[in-house]
């Protein structure tokens, strides 16, 4: 089977079979088309060797954008990621290539988790103008971000009708579309009830934006009636602005407000099955991540009560 023919089934398989989005399938055509264009010819995939896949690591390693950047780690990583499902697809064929577990992913380093502590998340949460429009939807943004622990793509892909602030429950798609619980805080919710409550546009997103004349931080009924969907760009820009208001220095996103409702559930004694469903992780692996901020957390709690009484009894004990 030539690779081409390999590439196009592999991509129908993800669609039809897997249920992918398109967004994941444009990036592994992406991804696979990059390796198909370094080989430079269509070859049957049985000839693809090991030392080819070697060489391309290479190349990935020293390749230079079109503004003259290297390739980080991350991205070196989806490209050989996309390459290793490819090969598992056609071994699940019965189609002799080579074997998936020869082709290596690059080691990354440990990921650097940035979660905000409690203190840091009530500073942001006090930065936006509620008695604005665009200061109650932020307001609103924030409160059920925390509450959830939706990724920034969730959230922008919201309707209205998928928040019900009366039973506190939503349902959202997440990643390869799978369907998934999450529940709305009662703070969250009583800000998303007001901001809905001064929405006048008929826009379906939960969450919109406005461009044009007029638009301000509190825009007319004119302009809000022109609302468009908020893009997860346009969230994340959101979060920068207030967490840069409130003077925290590191950098925050959408992303950090999902790593501090997860850190939040397990350091007040949720087990890391339950934080696994909540965030829509298909293997409790990529929640593991999490253990190291709460085992250092719990750290610093033994370290300061544990043995204290001991302590005493030893130093009374002692002579002087």
């Amino acid at each position: 089977m030539l690779l081409s023919t390999a590439t196009n089934d592999f991509l129908e398989h993800l669609q039809v079979e897997k249920n992918r989005s398109p967004r994941t399938i444009v990036a592994y055509r992406f991804y696979l088309e990059r390796f198909a264009q370094w080989l430079k010819k269509d070859i049957e995939v049985g000839d693809i060797t090991a030392e080819q896949i070697r060489k391309y690591r290479v190349y990935l390693y020293t390749y230079l954008d079109g503004y003259n950047e290297p390739l980080t780690l991350k991205t070196q990583t989806y490209y050989v990621i996309g390459l290793r499902s490819l090969f598992r697809y056609i071994v699940k064929r019965g189609i002799p290539c080579l074997s998936p577990d020869q082709i290596e992913l690059p080691k990354l380093e440990p990921r650097e988790l940035s979660y905000l502590t409690p203190e840091e998340l009530e500073n942001i949460l006090q930065q936006p103008d509620t008695s604005t429009m665009t200061g109650l939807r932020d307001r609103a943004i924030i409160e059920l971000l925390f509450s959830t622990g939706l990724r920034v793509s969730e959230l922008a892909s919201l309707d209205k009708r998928m928040l019900n602030t009366n039973t506190g429950e939503m349902r959202v798609v997440g990643k390869g579309r799978k369907e998934r619980i999450v529940f709305i805080s009662e703070r969250a919710k009583e800000w998303l009830d007001k901001y809905f409550s001064r929405r006048v546009d008929e826009n379906d997103a939960a969450f919109v934006g406005y461009r044009g004349k007029g638009v301000g931080d509190d825009p007319s009924p004119k302009v809000q009636l022109q609302a468009s969907r908020l893009t997860p760009r346009s969230v994340d820009r959101i979060i920068q602005k207030h967490s840069g208001a409130a003077g925290i220095v590191k950098n925050i996103t959408p992303h950090s407000l999902r790593h501090s409702f997860a850190t939040d559930l397990l350091l007040n004694g949720a087990d890391i099955r339950s934080v696994q469903t909540l965030l829509g992780h298909a293997s409790i692996t990529t929640t593991q991540i999490y253990t190291h901020i709460t085992n250092q957390q719990l750290h610093e709690v033994h370290e300061r009560f544990h043995g204290k009484k001991l302590e005493e009894i030893e130093h009374k004990n002692t002579p002087e």
